[in-house]
């Protein structure tokens, strides 16, 4: 696929110079770490709520780990109901995607990827569900799914949909190795925060990323890592 106009929030792929750039080298930074220590190569983005910044948190992350990767990357449009990879990444043939696979057994991972060669990352849109979103992603070709993009790429960055709105994300990080949770800084309440992690698996949730930190040192598309802790309290307080 030719080199797309990109949405200017995605510094990773657009300014990878800049100190917002920088910012999520510092969480791909992390995320080997836990990959080295836990197995970690199927991760799911999500957040609270919806505004807090997961979309762009997950197209930056996958830029950054296929940066510094000789393997290609895959970022996965895993929020059926309101996908908005492919317009962010400015792909305009992105009718058929996970959606479609995960409703055929016989589409592949080869048969609904968007090569962005120019910056070694794959992409797979959400596509267009067919029957009830929930029962596609019960369904267990999601699992076959997964397993057979495992095989291809170093790491699988999947932007899932906020968690307190609906059970998807909780259904899909059955499947995942770890689970990032996005948090608007000075913006997402502690309770809505706690809620949310409550609906995950603990072992699951690698850590809280704070974006748009109001600090002089952290701008608008910013974002820095926090480990996870089990007193959400003690979390959120940093934001």
């Amino acid at each position: 696929m030719a080199k797309a106009k990109l949405d200017t929030h995605l510094v990773s792929l657009t300014d990878p110079a800049s100190f917002a750039a920088e910012q999520y080298q510092g969480l791909r930074l992390t995320v080997e770490r836990l990959a080295r220590g836990r197995d970690v190569k199927v991760i799911a983005i999500s957040s609270p709520a919806a505004g807090d910044g997961k979309t762009v948190t997950a197209i930056n992350l996958a830029g950054a780990l296929a940066r510094g990767s000789d393997d290609r990357v895959l970022l996965i449009d895993a929020d059926l109901r309101r996908p908005s990879v492919a317009r962010q990444l400015g792909i305009t043939d992105a009718q058929v995607g996970l959606a479609d696979a995960l409703s055929d057994g016989r589409t592949s991972v080869a048969d609904v990827v968007r090569r962005l060669d120019a910056y070694n990352l794959d992409v797979i849109p959400a596509g267009t569900p067919r029957t009830g979103i929930s029962q596609i992603l019960r369904s267990p070709r999601l699992e076959a799914f997964l397993q057979e993009a495992r095989q291809r790429y170093a790491y699988i960055v999947l932007d899932t949909p906020p968690l307190v709105p609906v059970f998807d994300s909780a259904l899909l990080a059955k499947s995942v190795d770890g689970v990032l949770m996005v948090v608007s800084a000075n913006q997402t309440p502690r309770k809505l925060l706690g809620e949310a992690l409550n609906m995950l698996d603990g072992s699951k949730v690698l850590g809280i990323v704070f974006n748009r930190d109001a600090r002089p040192l952290f701008g608008y598309y910013n974002a820095y890592y926090r480990e996870y802790f089990p007193d959400v309290s003690q979390v959120a307080s940093g934001a």
